[in-house]
């Protein structure tokens, strides 16, 4: 079977992206997480961290589904919706779009260069849930804003949100962020234990000054990436409801892959968060694909750089420098 498919990143959140709606693939759910397991393989094939399958839609104008790396499906990705949202604004010839995922239809518009040259994209990163059966997080309380949780760390002090992802959140400080405890945590809560029968993201999230912070997240389904997201907006609104940023107000969040921007909002009760930032296309290709081989065979046969990835590396110093004075 050939496939076309594009490299693109967010935040250096590396995705294939797939368009389902230009030839008729007909894959299920067993074939796209074939792909994920074998395409996203960084040793033997493309590597990425997961793909991204745009589809039609009856109620947006495209539905965007993503399989991570393990070849489990994601609610939804921040760094992959801004990708997906701005392929599905080029092929319409528009500069704003509704995509479907899976818990809702969300808004993706181009955006001012957050950076020289940098294709940048806003999406809307909603719902956001604090209710602990949403995660879910098994204890004996319904939400988890600013407490600790003894049975992981009597040090740290989390909050626990869905975005709707499931994320735990913690402000740690420089040395705790370059200590084991992250990874240790991490492991603990994304195999089988009581707290989070299905796993969380975790992020380990640093204040530098007013209006910019600094996020590491241990992606579920992935491990550490470059970015996540859901993440970078989970956090951006913790934050804020700890009044170390301001509601409304476009927070820097850099991150191991380079920087975003986002804004928390809050509207008759409910909080929704902008995420703006690069979208960046690597190179297209067409690859051939034998599924009736045991793992799976691809061969590229056509690869096109786009080029772009050197303005992004420009970002890439510009975060760098800054975060050194921290």
């Amino acid at each position: 079977m050939l496939i076309d498919l594009i490299k693109c990143h967010g935040s250096n959140n590396d995705f294939l992206l797939i368009d389902e709606t230009e030839r008729n693939y007909k894959f299920d759910d067993f074939k796209r997480r074939d792909l994920a397991l074998a395409l996203c393989d960084r040793e033997k094939s493309l590597g990425a961290d997961g793909i991204l399958f745009i589809r039609p839609s009856k109620v947006a104008d495209a539905q965007y589904r993503i399989f991570n790396s393990d070849g489990t499906e994601a609610s939804m990705c921040g760094n992959g919706l801004r990708c997906a949202g701005r392929y599905v604004c080029e092929k319409l010839g528009v500069e704003e779009a509704v995509i479907e995922t899976l818990k809702a239809n969300l808004k993706v518009k181009k955006h001012e260069e957050i950076f020289s040259d940098i294709p940048t994209y806003q999406v809307e990163i909603s719902p956001v849930t604090f209710d602990l059966k949403d995660l879910p997080l098994n204890l004996e309380q319904d939400t988890l804003l600013q407490e600790k949780i003894p049975a992981l760390s009597e040090e740290l002090i989390f909050t626990a949100l869905a975005v709707p992802n499931p994320h735990l959140t913690t402000v740690v400080s420089k040395e705790q962020l370059e200590s084991e405890l992250q990874t240790e945590l991490s492991e603990k809560v994304n195999q089988p234990n009581d707290l989070f029968p299905d796993g969380v993201n975790v992020s380990f999230i640093r204040l530098l000054e007013k209006g910019s912070i600094f996020v590491r997240t241990y992606e579920r389904g992935v491990g550490y990436t470059n970015a996540c997201g859901t993440a970078m907006s989970a956090s951006a609104l913790v934050t804020c409801l700890m009044n170390e940023n301001e509601m409304d107000q476009p927070i820097n969040v850099y991150n191991n892959g380079g920087m975003v921007q986002c804004a928390v909002h809050k509207e008759e009760g409910t909080y929704k968060i902008d995420l703006i930032g690069n979208a960046t296309f690597v190179y297209s290709a067409q690859i051939e694909v034998d599924f009736t081989v045991k793992g799976m065979m691809a061969e590229i046969l056509e690869q096109e750089d786009f080029n772009e990835n050197i303005q992004y590396e420009k970002l890439q110093d510009h975060a760098k420098e800054y975060l050194s004075k921290f």
